[in-house]
């Protein structure tokens, strides 16, 4: 319990980590670092991810990982730095795989607080997850430009902040015009 905590945490920081991480290490140390840190928040997780989720889910998943062992094999700062950039993929995979075969990642996440949505919410959450595709596009083009081109400052910035306040804001505001809709209805 206490590992997957940590792997969560170390997730969630993994832009500031791989900033700091880069003035002490070079790329193959903190790539080594980052699949552990993936290691350890997907333990718990392994056998039911590999067990529920398509093929091509589980390349979605395992983008990262394959980023992490090419850093491993080159020693490549900017593979590593394009690690924001895998999630965003990953992430757009595994939410526009549910536009193909519904129900939507949204409407999944609806359906645990209210089982039996109506037509419309589901017309909703489906409006929703492209909302979200489209947020994961122009992140992971965000993402994969300041690694190629921006200084590890402006990388980090963005990674590291940036990019997490605009998620925020999206999840917010969605929750937010929600919780309008419905009481509206």
């Amino acid at each position: 319990m206490r590992t997957t905590v940590l792997g969560h945490v170390l997730f969630g920081l993994y832009p500031l980590l791989i900033f700091a991480g880069l003035h002490f290490l070079d790329p193959r140390g903190v790539g080594l670092l980052l699949l552990a840190a993936l290691a350890l928040r997907h333990r718990a997780q392994a056998a039911k991810l590999v067990a529920r989720f398509s093929p091509a889910q589980f390349v979605a998943l395992a983008l990262p990982f394959l980023l992490g062992a090419a850093v491993l094999v080159t020693n490549s700062e900017t593979l590593l730095r394009l690690y924001p950039t895998s999630i965003s993929a990953s992430m757009l995979l595994l939410f526009g795989l549910t536009l193909v075969h519904p129900p939507t990642m949204v409407e999944r996440f609806a359906r645990l607080e209210e089982p039996d949505l109506p037509p419309a919410r589901v017309r909703y959450t489906r409006r929703v997850t492209e909302v979200w595709c489209g947020f994961f596009v122009v992140n992971g083009l965000v993402s994969g430009y300041t690694a190629l081109f921006a200084s590890r400052e402006a990388w980090a910035l963005y990674n590291g902040l940036i990019a997490y306040i605009l998620m925020g804001a999206l999840f917010v505001a969605e929750r937010l015009l929600r919780g309008r809709l419905v009481a509206a209805a």
